[in-house]
């Protein structure tokens, strides 16, 4: 457990170096939560760049999605989920998009817990990845953490969520998975992660960042 909290305090750090790097910059304000194609978007005082699996915007950020393309985002405030498909340009609010060109095809509003998880999911992928790299020694969780009351309630009450989200969600949003594998990982519950990441990998094949969440749990449950 020692080494996962060591990846954690790393991940973190990494992550608050970028965000104090932006301080100048606007707020984060949402997570690419689903890309498909050569979607571009520009922060402000910045060149065109690729959009990437996973990647927090910020207030402000202008996205372009051509044609067969199509991007999902989630405000982190109201929990406001929109996708996009191409050709569509768009600029980032602080709780929802303004349209430029097009429109989203679908506008969803998550439950109010969820959107703090989905926010934590950059810092999730920078464990994985810094426990794929050798740096650290991660290879099996032992016995599972004893969890107390509230924490067991708080599982509980994050998989009826999950089930509800899932009821409601399309075949390729993995929202609902990001969602309880946020839970999870909180503590440290490797096996159980092990369905959630099998079924985010089944709807979104070709996601890096899945995979890379995929192979970092099954890091974590081989002996």
């Amino acid at each position: 457990m020692s080494a996962c909290r060591s990846l954690f305090r790393m991940a973190v750090l990494a992550v608050t170096l970028g965000a104090t790097a932006a301080l100048a910059q606007a707020p984060d304000v949402g997570l690419v939560n689903m890309l498909n194609g050569e979607v571009s978007y520009t922060s402000e005082g910045t060149a065109v760049a690729k959009a990437q699996p996973f990647m927090k915007m910020r207030q402000g950020d202008r996205f372009s999605v051509p044609a067969g393309a199509q991007l999902r985002i989630v405000y982190f405030q109201g929990g406001r989920q929109e996708t996009w498909k191409g050709p569509a340009n768009f600029k980032a609010g602080a709780t929802s998009s303004d349209a430029q060109s097009g429109a989203p095809s679908e506008v969803s509003t998550l439950p109010a817990a969820v959107p703090q998880k989905i926010a934590q999911v950059p810092e999730l992928l920078q464990i994985a990845k810094l426990g794929r790299s050798g740096g650290v020694s991660v290879r099996g969780a032992g016995r599972p953490p004893k969890l107390t009351a509230d924490q067991q309630a708080e599982v509980t009450s994050a998989r009826d969520t999950y089930r509800k989200l899932r009821a409601q969600a399309v075949a390729d949003d993995i929202t609902p998975e990001l969602y309880l594998y946020s839970v999870l990982q909180d503590y440290l519950l490797y096996e159980d992660m092990k369905p959630v990441v099998d079924e985010m990998s089944k709807r979104q094949p070709n996601n890096t960042g899945v995979q890379e969440l995929a192979s970092w749990v099954k890091t974590r449950t081989q002996p």
